[in-house]
């Protein structure tokens, strides 16, 4: 079975206030290519499939599009809902769109219900395990539900779903689903208690359906992997990290929600990363999908294939007169470019003279060149322990400007505050 890895398409997303939709769509046209030319049995589309809740006309157009054209390939398509996805919207033709070889899940409670693939390639059937993002505080409940039936808990019972209790233990026995649950229930849900409890479940799932390789599908931050700056964060401090552990068992775990493409344990995890630099921080990163060959045995074999599309980004520092004229910085012309100045002084109109050149320059930083702070001299104790006016406006000046008034400005300031005196006097 050969399948197609892809995530974090984020369309409708904006970079800096310029739109990325026709980008978006050079994307698409790259990945249904790619997917028609490996003759891909499966499309996966790792979650963010939008970039907010509510995504805007042409987004939802756009993908709309792409699951037509990646079905016209001949190939299917699952996709899961992504921290920045509405579970509701992205999924609100599920059921029906399955009955067409289109898989779009945002319902957690659905996540042990596989769909099946039979590659013909001489192994059992490929499973296919869709997990929505799992935020905590909603995910826990309805994950709990699945591990524990009500009305046998006492027993410790375990069902995978209303047509299979192939999973159920002996009586007064606790299967590792049912312990999952309890943990999650009377600790404080994390992300790895709630992948781990997901997991744990789709497992006992999977064993009752008998020999079969399986992929999971999922969108959430393994701890160890490198983000980037255009992710939102899941969460305050590390505890959005789920441990690499929680995927065991697994033949290949299709990751989203990392713009960076990376893997582990082999490959077998992996993220494919977004398709499109969604921030500087990724200025250097090849932006790419992966194309996963599983055999009989399940055992993964992976290219990664860069998409080569997208206005690229430079970072350009220096002085302006510089870069206005410096010929090495000619391949940057048709890039975002985010500059990072070091004039001693901010020079005047400089993003609008450098964008004559540079015109989808996006953002500028000055960092003057040489320019040293002391922390000692504190602002705030200078204008409370000064008793000149000039004094404080010298002061101020040096601070915004990052060097001292020259002696016409000096001058300048000299007069005018003499002027204001006079006139407070008269």
């Amino acid at each position: 079975m050969r399948f197609l890895h892809t995530s974090d398409w984020h369309l409708g997303r904006n970079f800096h206030g310029a739109s990325l939709l026709h980008e978006q769509k050079a994307v698409i046209d790259r990945i249904v290519e790619l997917a028609q030319d490996a003759e891909v049995d499966l499309v996966v589309i790792a979650g963010d499939l939008y970039d907010r809740a509510i995504p805007p006309a042409d987004a939802v157009t756009l993908f709309d599009e792409a699951l037509v054209r990646l079905s016209e390939t001949g190939a299917k398509i699952v996709a899961v809902a992504g921290n920045h996805d509405s579970p509701s919207r992205v999924a609100v033709a599920d059921r029906v769109l399955e009955r067409a070889g289109v898989a779009v899940r945002g319902d957690v409670s659905r996540c042990i219900q596989p769909l099946q693939f039979d590659p013909e390639d001489g192994g059992p059937l490929v499973n296919v395990y869709p997990v929505p993002y799992l935020e905590p505080s909603l995910a826990a409940a309805k994950l709990a539900q699945l591990g524990e039936s009500p009305d046998t808990e006492d027993e410790g019972r375990c069902q995978a779903g209303p047509a299979d209790s192939a999973i159920t233990p002996l009586d007064g026995q606790q299967t590792p689903e049912v312990k999952a649950s309890r943990r999650v229930g009377h600790l404080r849900a994390d992300h790895h208690a709630v992948t781990e409890l997901a997991t744990t479940l789709i497992r006992g799932a999977a064993a009752a359906t008998g020999p079969a390789r399986t992929l999971l599908v999922a969108h959430t931050f393994v701890n160890g992997a490198t983000p980037t700056d255009s992710e939102r964060d899941l969460s305050i401090g590390n505890i959005d990290r789920v441990g690499l552990s929680v995927f065991d068992g697994f033949d290949y775990v299709a990751l989203g929600h990392l713009h960076r493409c990376q893997a582990f344990d082999d490959g077998r995890v992996a993220y494919s990363g977004s398709p499109l630099p969604y921030s500087f921080s990724e200025e250097n990163d090849t932006k790419a999908v992966r194309v996963v060959e599983m055999n009989a045995k399940g055992q993964c074999s992976t290219e990664v294939i860069p998409l080569g599309v997208g206005r690229p980004l430079r970072t350009l520092r220096g002085r302006i007169a510089d870069l206005l004229s410096n010929a090495g910085f000619t391949d940057a012309e048709q890039a975002r470019v985010r500059f990072q100045l070091t004039d001693p002084e901010l020079p005047l109109q400089a993003m609008t003279r450098l964008q004559v050149r540079f015109q989808h320059a996006v953002t500028l930083e000055h960092e003057p060149d040489g320019q040293i702070r002391d922390g000692s001299e504190d602002v705030v104790d200078t204008v409370e322990n000064s008793e000149e006016p000039l004094d404080l406006a010298l002061r101020f000046w040096a601070d915004q400007q990052g060097a001292d008034a020259s002696d016409a400005q000096k001058e300048a300031l000299t007069s005018a505050f003499e002027a204001a005196v006079g006139m407070g006097e008269a």
